[in-house]
């Protein structure tokens, strides 16, 4: 992409085809700013892209079109006091009136005990894997094509309907201090979901993907899989809540299981505020905690699901093992709790990361006398942080397995449930795929997974 940055110009910088800044434009961006800064310190982080998205409802298209926008985030420090300005006026004047925002706001901030300086230029090896061309040229026509293979087939059958969103990103990622240091980094994602419903309205099925290369998406397969979904649950019977094995497709794994990562804080152990709080203070580290089948883990580089190698203050982030084999082995120290208890800082996790197994879904299901399969799990609430219980709903397609075969479909059930119970009682895990749509909003890597005595606690009416 030919650079259309002038610092001297007196007008917004970038128009829509020149969001996806390169990493010269987004180091002049950011030096422009830190050059401006009275600060004792100063830190910019720069952030944005193009989003091409469609819309469809009813087995017919709603909307098309593309949101682009780019976000300059200015903190200024002095001493212990610091405070943050943002903007998206990236000319010289809006920048200027940023930093000048920021270190006037600063100045009146009470001071934080937890500031921490500013870290040093890092040695980070990029996710070149994650940014892919051909999905950042991608056309309108393209998008529209691929739902069309929803609608297709929906407006054939003539009794569903079928809804659905495609959203295609471009972003790009940087930050700069004046301690010496510029981060880059580039990445593009298609997400993808659909939902279809039977005419008579009794019916509910759900399907979604997620890649960074538009091209990896089989948007026919995912149609197909929605449709037959709503087919298969016209007409749901009741049956009674209680404890059941189920088997929840990897949509539903992830909304519950990445609730473990969130809650793996340290400091939230260390004081008392976790489900991994030590009898006797500190944390639950080197102990097993769940069968020893798991292993979840977050990895920018992970080739399944690659994302920034770096957070919002420019601290690397590099593969961290949660659970290894059932055992708890790290926890999240941010720099500030890490420096406090003589620790290592981990950073966060900006994807979560389920080891799979081999058992398929047909195998599972034959290997079950009585059990649910549940497509998917729909507003999750807490319950008790200490267990990391949480109550929610299945929802887009519920069915009754019995003796190895799934028999008929079942109105929805709330839960109340603990991903660490669940991933205590497991029987099997199946293959990965990476997920869409999970209340989180955080990248997953999930496989299917058989567990026993799932808690299922009132019928809803809602399909």
């Amino acid at each position: 992409m030919t650079s259309k940055f002038d610092p001297r110009a007196p007008k917004r910088l970038l128009d829509a085809a020149d969001e996806l800044v390169s990493r010269e434009e987004a180091q002049r961006i950011v030096e422009s700013a830190v050059k401006l800064s009275k600060a004792d310190a100063v830190q910019v982080n720069l952030g944005g892209g193009r989003q091409r998205n469609v819309r469809f409802a009813a087995n017919q298209m709603s909307t098309a079109g593309m949101i682009t926008d780019l976000a300059l985030v200015v903190t200024s420090s002095f001493g212990p006091k610091h405070a943050v300005t943002t903007t998206n006026d990236l000319s010289p004047e809006g920048i200027e009136r940023a930093v000048r925002q920021s270190e006037a706001i600063a100045k009146l901030a009470p001071d934080d005990p937890e500031a921490m300086p500013n870290l040093p230029q890092q040695t980070i090896a990029p996710v070149t894997a994650a940014w892919d061309e051909a999905t950042v040229n991608l056309t309108a026509e393209s998008c529209a094509k691929a739902a069309l293979t929803a609608l297709g087939p929906a407006r054939a059958k003539g009794n569903i309907q079928a809804a659905g969103f495609l959203q295609v990103d471009a972003n790009v990622t940087a930050l700069g201090n004046n301690a010496g240091m510029f981060l880059y980094h580039r990445g593009t994602k298609s997400n993808y979901t659909l939902t279809v419903r039977t005419a008579d309205g009794t019916g509910s099925g759900w399907a979604g993907a997620e890649e960074p290369r538009f091209t990896s998406i089989d948007f026919a397969a995912i149609g197909a899989r929605a449709i037959e979904k709503a087919e298969l649950s016209r007409n749901p019977v009741a049956i009674e809540p209680g404890r059941y094995t189920v088997i929840l497709e990897p949509q539903a794994v992830g909304d519950l299981v990445s609730l473990v990562v969130f809650y793996a804080s340290a400091r939230s152990a260390d004081e008392g505020r976790s489900p991994f709080v030590k009898p006797g203070g500190g944390n639950k580290v080197g102990e097993k905690i769940v069968d020893e089948r798991v292993t979840l883990y977050s990895d920018p580089y992970d080739p399944t699901i690659l994302t920034d190698p770096f957070d919002g203050e420019g601290f690397p982030l590099t593969r961290r093992n949660w659970i290894d084999k059932g055992v708890l082995t790290e926890m999240q120290y941010g720099r500030f709790w890490a420096k406090k208890q003589n620790k290592q800082p981990t950073g966060g996790a900006n994807n979560i990361v389920l080891a799979g197994g081999s058992t398929t879904r047909e195998q599972m299901i034959a290997g079950t006398q009585r059990g649910i399969l549940v497509s998917r799990l729909w507003y999750l609430r807490e319950v008790d942080p200490r267990t990391l219980l949480y109550t929610g709903l299945t929802r887009d397609g519920t069915f009754l397995i019995e003796n190895g075969k799934i028999t008929k479909a079942i109105k929805n059930m709330r839960f109340n449930e603990s991903p660490l119970f669940m991933l205590n009682n497991i029987e099997a895990l199946g293959p990965q795929e990476r997920v869409a749509g999970i209340e989180a909003l955080i990248p997953c890597v999930m496989p299917l997974l058989k567990a026993r005595d799932f808690n299922f606690t009132s019928l809803s009416d809602a399909v």
